[in-house]
């Protein structure tokens, strides 16, 4: 499902996406509040959602969409623009699984939605970069660093460049699936939700450019 109150930026990700065989676009929503009505209905796998929109924005639709006991739960990705920081900062705590540039160019669109689909999520590099690099002000926590295996730090560091597992397993030449592993393992030492977190967390401690 496209979520955006302009109806040429629907209609442009609509035709991007539709071309693709393993992608069909079940529903198309201009605010928040018809985007929780209609995920209702179709109940689609995943959410493409705008922050900035009238009667509920994005975030608050974020919430409805993956609030606890919801009895169908989307994997939600946020479209968002450069000057979106505070937004975006806050869709972090909120459950997103991947963050993309309305500009980003039809492969990252189309990828971000396959990633979501399976578990997985991607985040734009350049609002890795743009975005989360600010919560690196934020002190690490006590014992931050022990908690992680030597391992575990490869994962997250690129996690945090906005590496898929895919891309992780063939930087560390292990598989996808002990990538998969990492993370799960990952995000229990962390109390992190999603890969988004683990890479917010990378950022926020300073754990995102370097080998640990």
């Amino acid at each position: 499902m496209i979520v955006d109150d302009q109806a040429i930026v629907r209609t442009g990700m609509a035709m991007i996406l539709s071309v693709e065989d393993d992608i069909t676009v079940v529903a198309e929503a201009e605010d928040g509040v018809q985007a929780v009505d209609l995920a209702a209905c179709h109940r689609p796998d995943v959410v493409l959602m705008d922050i900035r929109m009238p009667r509920l924005d994005g975030l608050d639709a974020l919430r409805a969409l993956t609030r606890p006991g919801a009895l169908h739960m989307p994997k939600v990705v946020m479209v968002t623009t450069f000057d979106d920081d505070e937004y975006v900062t806050r869709a972090l705590q909120s459950g997103a699984c991947g963050f993309v540039l309305k500009d980003a160019g039809p492969r990252l669109l189309v990828e971000a939605v396959r990633a979501a689909a399976v578990g997985d999520s991607l985040i734009s590099p350049a609002i890795t970069v743009r975005l989360l690099e600010r919560m690196m002000r934020t002190p690490p926590p006590q014992g931050a660093q022990a908690a992680l295996s030597p391992r575990e730090f490869d994962v997250v560091r690129l996690v945090a460049q906005g590496l898929t597992n895919a891309e992780i397993a063939e930087a560390l030449h292990i598989t996808v699936g002990t990538v998969k592993t990492h993370l799960t393992n990952i995000q229990a030492k962390l109390s992190a939700r999603n890969r988004v977190e683990v890479a917010a967390w990378a950022w926020r401690n300073g754990y995102a450019h370097h080998e640990t």
